[in-house]
């Protein structure tokens, strides 16, 4: 076997690769030697046919595997003593099309490697961390949109007309063609008004309704309503107003601390400031990571694979694009081609996703099975009701999973970067935070 350089430009590597006719047929006798003691042919013992027959019989798809083999032990064979990565599928093609039995077996291998990661100090990176402490006003503001989702409802004063946000007690009879249906039927119903929980159209008929009124409600129901025999049809529904009741902010006390899980309101105060500083802590890691990544895209420089910029800014251009044309779900539009400002933006992040994977690899950073659980489960959290098919999902498709996995490994480095780092922190306040985050959105 033969191999010779025909390429070396920048990242780009070719090379000739050849088998002889010679090493092709000393695997292909070899492959039927193996087989020989297991081949049972009529008119012969099981292991006493003779190896010409078994050449003649199945040596043409022997000859196949063997070709293949070959080229792949090559390959492999060149990877480990070259050294190179490639950055992608290597492309091998057979040169001799013509090629016979008998014939030597030539084949062209060609590919882009990654490039040699310069060593990098860390410590010259110089970062800003944003620290963020709940005041008092922050905490009431919080547990303020506590009480209002512990909302208690009263009755309103005999004769009170009912508004939007108000509750009515309801019951109600449903007819579609003067034939009541099944599901359209309900007593005592506590239904807010303004809450949209109804069919559209409904809750807008009670608005003004008094404790004691009969209320008939027209309504049509969605053409793409759950039941076809439902789906666009006008229905009538006989309603009787039982009570009108007013929204009550719920009290701040411990009654109400109970309600969320603490003991009491001082225990609800210290896990609302705990969740409120995570918060603002998440935040502030945002800003931190950006001013990194920003940090080290002006602080490490290296020559990238063409193919993987290529296919990156491909990939931001037609993401930009859908986000841009959300009514278009397909990929049935016009050929979409990157701008400067795509490839600028691949560049960066081909560089940095490289620059991270190497320094993941050195300090040999994985994601351990329990974070990949974690992940999984808060994702499927996303689908309530179909978490057992979510995880059977991300079980079976490779590209989800490392999906997954890959913006925890992206963080797990980022942090061992951030503990080399020259890191200050900045105790500002929460609109100075918030005006920060926004300025990323805007970039």
């Amino acid at each position: 076997m033969q191999v010779s350089e025909t390429l070396n430009e920048g990242l780009s590597r070719g090379y000739a690769i050849t088998v002889t006719a010679q090493e092709l047929a000393d695997k292909v006798n070899a492959k039927l030697l193996e087989a020989q003691p297991n081949v049972e042919i009529k008119g012969f013992r099981k292991g006493k046919v003779p190896l010409a027959m078994l050449k003649k019989q199945f040596g043409p798809s022997v000859l196949g595997e063997a070709m293949q083999e070959s080229v792949d032990a090559a390959t492999k064979d060149h990877f480990e003593k070259s050294g190179d990565r490639p950055a992608g599928q290597p492309d091998i093609k057979m040169t001799n099309e013509d090629w016979k039995e008998g014939d030597d077996v030539e084949v062209a291998l060609s590919y882009e490697c990654l490039p040699e990661i310069p060593e990098t100090d860390f410590s010259k990176l110089k970062l800003e961390k944003l620290v963020v402490k709940a005041d008092d006003a922050d905490v009431e503001e919080a547990l303020a949109n506590l009480a209002e989702t512990a909302t208690n409802y009263e009755d309103k004063k005999k004769g009170a007309k009912a508004k939007d946000g108000d509750q009515v007690v309801i019951n109600f009879l449903g007819k579609v063609d003067d034939v009541a249906f099944e599901g359209g039927k309900g007593d005592d119903y506590p239904l807010v008004l303004g809450s949209n929980s109804f069919i559209p159209g409904f809750e807008e008929q009670l608005v003004g309704a008094k404790a004691g009124e009969d209320v008939v409600v027209n309504v049509t129901f969605p053409a793409e309503y759950g039941s076809e025999a439902l789906a666009g049809k006008d229905a009538v529904f006989e309603c009787t107003v039982n009570a009108v009741k007013g929204a009550v902010a719920a009290e701040i006390d411990d009654e109400l601390a109970k309600k969320f899980g603490a003991e009491s309101l001082e225990d609800l105060k210290k896990q609302v400031t705990d969740r409120l500083e995570t918060e603002f802590a998440g935040a502030a890691r945002m800003i931190t990571k950006r001013g990194l990544m920003d940090g080290l895209d002006d602080l490490v420089s290296f020559e990238l694979p063409p193919s993987l910029v290529t296919s990156e800014s491909n990939q931001i251009a037609h993401q930009l694009w859908h986000e841009e044309n959300p009514e278009v779900e397909g990929h049935d539009h016009p050929e979409i081609t990157a701008t400067d400002e795509h490839v600028k933006l691949a560049t960066r992040r081909v560089r940095l996703g490289l620059l991270l994977a190497e320094v993941g690899s050195i300090k040999e950073i994985t994601v351990t099975d329990a974070e990949m659980q974690q992940a999984v489960m808060q994702q499927a959290q996303q689908y309530p009701g179909q978490e057992r098919q979510f995880f059977e999902f991300i079980q079976k498709n490779e590209q989800a999973l490392q999906q997954i996995r890959a913006p925890l490994f992206e963080d797990k480095v980022v942090d061992h970067i951030m503990e080399v780092a020259d890191v200050t922190e900045k105790v500002v306040a929460k609109e100075e935070l918030q005006k920060a985050v926004e300025a990323l959105d805007e970039e």
